[in-house]
């Protein structure tokens, strides 16, 4: 249980005692099972919320719930990202406008239509329902792992995610991204759906962090979780439509 905890340790701000340390390759293995204890929490209030308010009232504070569970982190990589890979500056120049702690127009934009997309992703969300709030915080982490694999870290001088670089990971990492894969089968049909815009999402990011910076930071994971979970709640909340 120890690289679960300390996964979850790192992120989130869940009360669960004294820093773990682990290896870093156990810790990122196990982003995904930290991600079903995020969506777990998320399903108990969720719950809760339904109960004693309306659709829109619980979707407003599953998100609230969200970024509070993991202290805004995800959030703060958000904006931070948009604001330094969006302003057509060099790859240094962005490293330093992310490092900043102060958010810019950009930030702001990008962020506030991630939470309008994850808000509108969650507030058509109804079959399912559940099983979709405890999965996709899973895939939202998962995505991290192939990001790592594939690319380097962007800031040699330290920052948030410098140990887990230290270094290289064994491929069989990969297969973390399996376990909301798996999970996913009970949706039936809808798998499909979820699985190909994880790896169409996944992807493009990848690709497009390759292309724009050659490297990744701490701030750019926390950018892909952000993005995967507003993506994937609107897309299975599409579903329900059809």
């Amino acid at each position: 249980m120890t690289p679960l905890i300390a996964a979850l340790q790192f992120l989130t701000l869940l009360p669960l005692g004294k820093p773990r340390e682990t290896d870093p390759e156990k810790l990122v293995f196990f982003f995904p099972l930290a991600g079903f204890v995020i969506g777990g929490v998320l399903v108990f209030f969720d719950l809760l919320f339904l109960h004693f308010g309306s659709a829109v009232t619980a979707a407003s504070l599953d998100v609230a719930l969200l970024a509070l569970v993991t202290g805004a982190l995800h959030l703060d990589g958000l904006a931070d990202t948009a604001d330094g890979l969006l302003a057509h500056r060099e790859r240094e120049k962005a490293l330093t406008i992310m490092k900043d702690s102060r958010v810019g127009a950009m930030g702001l934009v990008v962020t506030i239509c991630a939470l309008l997309i994850k808000w509108s992703g969650l507030m058509g969300l109804e079959m399912h329902r559940n099983l979709c709030l405890f999965i996709v915080p899973a895939y939202a982490r998962a995505v991290i792992i192939p990001a790592i694999f594939l690319l380097p870290y962007g800031r040699p001088e330290g920052g948030t995610g410098t140990f887990l670089f230290e270094k290289p990971l064994r491929p069989w990492i990969l297969s973390g991204v399996l376990i909301p894969v798996i999970a996913s089968l009970q949706l039936g049909e809808r798998a499909l759906w979820v699985n190909s815009a994880f790896l169409c999402i996944g992807s493009a990011l990848v690709f497009f962090y390759r292309r724009r910076m050659g490297c990744i930071t701490g701030d750019m994971m926390g950018a892909m979780v952000e993005i995967m979970e507003s993506g994937l709640f609107c897309i299975l909340s599409m579903g329900d439509l059809g």
